[in-house]
């Protein structure tokens, strides 16, 4: 079956439900595994980044399956992002550059600003000073999308997004940019539903890609007991009287909202179950309901950037 796609502001064609790629749970050959079984079931598009340290065996699996005649490289839509320690624009293209190199690709449809801090530059992905706080880089984000604009100039990156920033900060990029930002990829599932920012940004044309689609384990970070909503009987009262799975309601429920969701399983039945979601259509009553359920739980929320100028959620959306 081929995945429905939704327009960006380019003009290219995005598919509306993609593969997520996050590390920690995935061993290399796991991951490589798991990429290959997402292609075959019918998976188009790829979400990856080069803080997962992992886009090599994302891009051994392409390979393999470009090799085996399964697919061509246009058939698929794969997006990485840009670290924080690597915001300085001399060092933007040098790693989108690698990133591609990486993914074995000559080019990546699309490449996103991971998040909207910038942190001292080096190898370290996460510098931190004696109380545990980021060590922050004094590079202001629309200098950064100045280098990603180069990206697409230089043909390396075919569109360009950004990455857990609020309605604020995508606004003035909107304000200074030459490009125009295609998509703002946030974390978003039934207990952080999102549905001012994605107002937002879809009145401005700007897609929403969804992280963390299922709400996903909580965090080291997370107060304990944190809530899952693939937990949540209210829809798995849905997803019983629907027969379908809580997981499939909730990519559901999500793309009828105009989002793109990017689940991940390791497990090739979970994926092949997240992918059928196209035959059936909640009511609704049913989308009301499920927007009903949001607690305000953020699972990637950064605390040790918490003190950042740029750090996105001390506003509202």
């Amino acid at each position: 079956m081929a995945v429905p796609t939704v327009k960006l502001n380019n003009g290219c064609d995005f598919p509306a439900l993609g593969c997520g790629t996050y590390k920690k749970v995935l061993l290399h050959n796991s991951m490589e595994d798991m990429v290959k079984n997402a292609i075959d079931i019918g998976y188009r598009h790829i979400d990856a980044a080069m803080f997962y340290q992992n886009e090599d065996a994302v891009g051994r699996a392409i390979k393999e399956k470009v090799n085996q005649g399964v697919i061509e490289r246009g058939d698929l839509f794969i997006t990485s992002k840009l670290w924080n320690n690597y915001h300085r624009p001399d060092l933007v293209i040098q790693m989108c550059k690698k990133s591609v190199s990486d993914l074995g690709l000559d080019y990546l449809d699309l490449y996103l600003i991971h998040w909207p801090f910038a942190v001292k530059e080096g190898d370290d992905f996460n510098p931190v000073d004696e109380e545990g706080y980021i060590i922050p880089s004094d590079v202001d984000y629309l200098d950064t999308w100045k280098a990603m604009e180069e990206c697409v100039e230089k043909r390396l990156a075919r569109s360009i997004g950004v990455s857990n920033f609020n309605s604020e900060q995508v606004q003035r990029v909107l304000d200074h940019c030459t490009i125009k930002p295609v998509v703002n990829q946030i974390e978003c599932h039934p207990y952080l539903n999102q549905l001012k920012l994605i107002d937002f940004c879809m009145k401005r044309n700007v897609v929403v890609t969804a992280h963390s689609p299922l709400g996903g384990a909580p965090r080291p970070t997370s107060p304990p007991g944190t809530p899952m909503p693939i937990n949540d009987p209210n829809i798995k009262e849905i997803a019983d009287r629907r027969e379908k799975s809580v997981a499939q309601v909730i990519i559901r429920w999500l793309i009828q909202h105009g989002v793109v969701p990017i689940p991940k399983s390791s497990n090739r039945k979970r994926l092949e179950e997240n992918f059928n979601v196209f035959g059936f259509q909640l009511s609704c009553e049913e989308m009301d309901s499920i927007d009903a359920l949001n607690k305000n739980i953020r699972i990637a929320y950064f605390p040790k950037a918490i003190k950042h100028k740029d750090y996105p959620f001390h506003i509202e959306f």
